[in-house]
């Protein structure tokens, strides 16, 4: 999509918006007023933050392009009134807060000895254990900002005794790690195992851990998981930018012949191309042609992505070369 197509949508979204929230009653039912505006923030809600910090950007200019006055400030106060530019660091820990209470909720009162089906040889034992393990360290790594890659093994744990007690345990986890995220500015540089060095990449990276492992814990328990759009196109994103940092990933993507991928969201419209190939490896946010494709929602995409769905399941559409797909899946098996 062409940047001046781009901004002539945003513009005209603005516009339309803006006209909207300050129509005179008499001229505009308030009632529909509100169900109209309703509607655009849950589907500007939707999407991935890059998509909304993108879409603040283009009002921005939309509104620079106006002369000075009221209109122009009530362009200017959009992407506010949507939360475009919220604090991304503050949203991703509240969010990690909200998963981990879910995944708190639904296995403190199961049988923890239960297999989990997606990770083979686990218990939900084992996931809330695993889980709640990452939290302490990454606790551990920002609290002390730390310059090189520390091991799980040589962080205090308090893992309890019981395996009973493990739900509360990753409660008390989820919530130490939360709050020394919280404390710290998210530009603060330090080591992470992803592409970004910043204590920003940890809230975002706990995020997409929490919500693949309370699928886990939901399809062990036979419920089916569900993953909002916008947070399942994020986590989407999420791993593709840190593949590249993943080495045991990496290595079997580098080692795979000329090949692409298109995901295509079916509940959203976005999509990605992945591109590989003789230890070349890219992505792009759009819908490019590619060797083979797969058509599904953005939180089944997500879930398929990690290996959690059979893209022989019903619930996607897959065409061109099979072979290629499988290859891609095969290598990026977590």
């Amino acid at each position: 999509m062409s940047d001046a197509l781009l901004n002539a949508l945003a513009e005209a979204l603005a516009d339309l918006v803006t006209s909207i929230d300050t129509c005179d009653d008499d001229v505009l039912d308030p009632d529909t007023a509100v169900k109209w505006l309703e509607t655009t923030a849950y589907l500007l809600d939707r999407l991935a933050p890059s998509d909304r910090r993108a879409l603040s950007r283009l009002v921005g200019r939309a509104a620079g392009r106006q002369p000075e006055g009221a209109w122009r400030a009530d362009l200017l106060r959009l992407p506010e009134g949507f939360g475009l530019d919220d604090d991304q660091h503050e949203l991703y820990c509240d969010t990690v807060e909200q998963v981990v209470r879910r995944f708190v909720e639904t296995v403190r009162d199961v049988d923890l000895a239960a297999p989990v089906p997606s990770c083979p040889g686990w218990t939900l034992a084992d996931l809330v254990r695993h889980h709640g393990v990452t939290h302490r360290w990454t606790e551990h790594l920002v609290r002390t900002r730390a310059c090189e890659r520390v091991r799980s093994r040589d962080v205090p744990l308090a893992l309890p005794g019981d395996p009973a007690a493990y739900p509360q345990w990753l409660a008390e986890s989820a919530e130490a790690g939360l709050r020394t995220l919280r404390d710290v500015d998210p530009e603060t540089p330090m080591w992470s195992h992803g592409a970004d060095q910043r204590v920003r990449f940890f809230p975002r990276r706990l995020l997409f851990e929490a919500v693949v492992h309370l699928a886990d814990a939901e399809l062990a328990l036979g419920i089916e998981p569900r993953i909002g759009a916008g947070t399942a196109a994020d986590g989407i994103e999420e791993f593709l930018e840190n593949l590249r940092h993943y080495s045991w990933i990496a290595e079997p993507v580098a080692a795979l012949g000329e090949g692409s991928v298109r995901l295509t969201a079916t509940d959203t419209g976005a999509a990605w191309t992945i591109s590989f190939g003789h230890g070349t490896y890219a992505w792009t946010k759009s819908a490019d042609e590619a060797a083979a494709g797969v058509e599904g929602t953005a939180g089944d995409l997500l879930l398929l992505v990690y290996g959690r769905h059979r893209v022989e399941d019903a619930r996607f559409r897959v065409g061109g070369d099979r072979s290629v797909l499988d290859a891609w899946r095969a290598a990026t098996a977590l």
